[in-house]
């Protein structure tokens, strides 16, 4: 058994113990916001990284919840200190959180790195909130366990239950084609999202928060907990708690997320039916751990671990709060079985596995053993061809079947705009073999990547019955979202990859099995088209856009900043003067 730490080896100790003029500053200080010296003296400062904000519906209730942390870090013996953090609120940022997913990475790392702390809770949910917090602890390399925001209640409106994002996103195409009245919509709008927590279907909220959670940053089973469940305050007091004890045992980063930590991850996320999402996030989040995460990594585990979680929108009936009851993220681990590797360990220091063969299964229907699942193989596919040397990813599960192979035109938009233009014209020319493209809409061009990647269906198909097509961006779509929706091109065509060289009639090859895409386009003919490309304007000039145009990597990488690549669990640069 490990040896524990003493209070002179904690980081805080630096700032609070030696008798000088610095360490008195830090003291009087302390004492002027009303602490008294036993409130610190032997014990380890942690830090509370609180993502809530008037304007993140996903986590209203942190404001409450930070109160249950800092309770368990004094019940601990512990001294809390909230340290508040960008919200990222999905519902509201513009243009997208995902071009503010590093800013809070890098928050999150220069806070734990600047003040006197020996371990953190970070509080999340909302999609980017996870991948960000999870990435800057990681680089400063403290003890840090993660709280999950929870997802919020079903929706529901006239009698049926509504699944925030994915069911908005159906009704809306039917209210385009004439089959909704304003006042039904009024009532979704009102029933759709009726508690604080994040979405309650399998999107990229709950798919991040089942990530962390399988590679071992939560306590067992905090993920699947519903944010308005009582339960969800317990196991905030208990997350206090218990980080306490993992700053006494030195229980950091490195020996947590393993290469086997994060196959667990990878193996959990596709069982679940994940958001696109949690391709870029679990590359950058485990190269962050210094552990190298490729795409066909994530193919080669998808091929052979299906999806088994039958939630929406790649199951056809049920919510989160159906998985919770079903016996959550633990039950599905316990129907994974072998498929998990049993040498990795928790936040609680024990193996992630202890249990599971305990643990109950209380709806099969909900959590699907392997003999019957919602799909044959995991939720997302690699795609590479001559369109996405790099890769591309689509959501097979969630798509009709009848395009796992597919041809046909090009339909090209250069911007958004141009393609509301073709989506809203109920006569614009197309057939049901139309391929419809969206380009500049990458890390570099969307600015940000945009989840403008699930395109709306055209009104001209719709006219037709059509719910479904083929439909390719180097943008990603929101892990709530569904349909034959190819995404995150790369490398992207803001930047000059092969998406920049597609014409319209262009003839397109998709290719799900044999996980192929390409354009039906001679070499020669790709080669005129290269050379006579000319490459955008920035859109940037300056602020944080500026870097992040600069420094950002391409979706196959992870998104993150090249600058921020790290060693596998360094700990945090001790400052040279206090």
């Amino acid at each position: 058994m490990t040896e524990k730490k003493k209070y002179s080896d904690l980081r805080s100790a630096r700032w609070f113990a030696p008798d000088d003029q610095r360490s008195s500053g830090h003291r009087s200080r302390t004492l002027q916001m009303g602490y008294d010296p036993a409130d610190w003296e032997g014990k380890p400062c942690i830090a509370i990284i609180n993502t809530w904000s008037d304007a993140q519906p996903c986590h209203m209730h942190f404001k409450e919840r930070v109160e249950r942390v800092k309770r368990g870090v004094l019940q601990a013996g512990g001294f809390p200190l909230e340290l508040p953090a960008l919200s990222l609120s999905e519902s509201y940022v513009k243009p997208t959180t995902m071009l503010y997913r590093n800013l809070l990475a890098l928050e999150t790392e220069e806070l734990l790195r600047s003040h006197p702390i020996d371990g953190a809770v970070l509080m999340g949910g909302c999609d980017k909130t996870t991948p960000a917090l999870v990435m800057g602890a990681v680089s400063a390399g403290l003890p840090f366990i993660y709280l999950p925001a929870g997802p919020m209640l079903r929706g529901n409106y006239a009698g049926k239950y509504l699944g925030s994002g994915t069911d908005m996103f159906k009704l809306w195409d039917e209210r385009r084609a004439g089959n909704v009245t304003q006042k039904e919509w009024q009532g979704m709008e009102a029933g759709i999202a009726r508690s604080y927590g994040h979405c309650m279907t399998m999107g990229t909220a709950s798919t991040m928060t089942a990530i962390a959670e399988a590679m071992g940053l939560c306590l067992p089973g905090a993920s699947s907990i519903p944010a308005a469940d009582a339960n969800h305050q317990r196991m905030s007091t208990e997350c206090g708690r218990r980080i306490v004890d993992m700053v006494w045992e030195d229980l950091t980063p490195n020996k947590i997320i393993t290469p086997a930590a994060v196959r667990n991850a990878v193996t959990v996320a596709m069982a679940t039916g994940c958001s696109t999402n949690a391709i870029i996030h679990l590359i950058a989040m485990a190269r962050r751990a210094g552990i190298p995460l490729e795409l066909d990594d994530l193919d080669r585990i998808g091929r052979t671990t299906p999806v088994i979680a039958n939630i929406r929108p790649s199951g056809t009936q049920y919510l989160m709060e159906d998985f919770f009851y079903a016996g959550g993220l633990r039950a599905l681990m316990r129907q994974l079985g072998d498929k998990l590797d049993a040498s990795a360990i928790d936040v609680t220091g024990r193996p992630l596995v202890e249990g599971l063969a305990d643990t109950p299964i209380w709806n099969e229907d909900v959590i699907r053993p392997l003999s019957n699942p919602v799909y044959h193989e995991g939720s997302l596919a690699v795609l590479k061809g001559n369109l996405c040397p790099d890769g591309a990813v689509i959501k097979p599960a969630a798509c009709d079947p009848k395009f796992h192979r597919h041809r046909g035109p090009a339909l090209v938009a250069d911007s958004y705009p141009e393609l509301k233009k073709i989506i809203d014209d109920p006569d614009y020319p197309m057939t049901p073999d139309t391929v419809l493209v969206l380009r500049n809409a990458g890390p570099l061009g969307g600015p940000g990547m945009p989840e403008w990647g699930m395109i709306p269906m055209p009104k001209a198909l719709m006219k037709l019955g059509m719910r479904d097509m083929v439909r390719i961006s180097d943008a990603r779509m929101s892990g709530t979202s569904f349909g034959a929706c190819v995404l995150h091109v790369a490398p992207e065509s803001f930047i000059g990859g092969p998406l920049a060289l597609l014409r319209n009639g262009d003839i397109v090859e998709l290719d799900i099995p044999a996980r192929r895409l390409d354009m039906l386009v001679p070499e020669a003919e790709l080669a005129e088209r290269r050379a006579s490309w000319q490459a955008p304007e920035p859109k940037y000039e300056r602020g944080y856009g500026h870097i992040f145009s600069k420094h950002v990597e391409q979706a196959d990488k992870g998104c993150d900043f090249d600058f921020l690549k790290t060693d596998h669990g360094r700990p945090v640069d001790e400052p040279v003067i206090y």
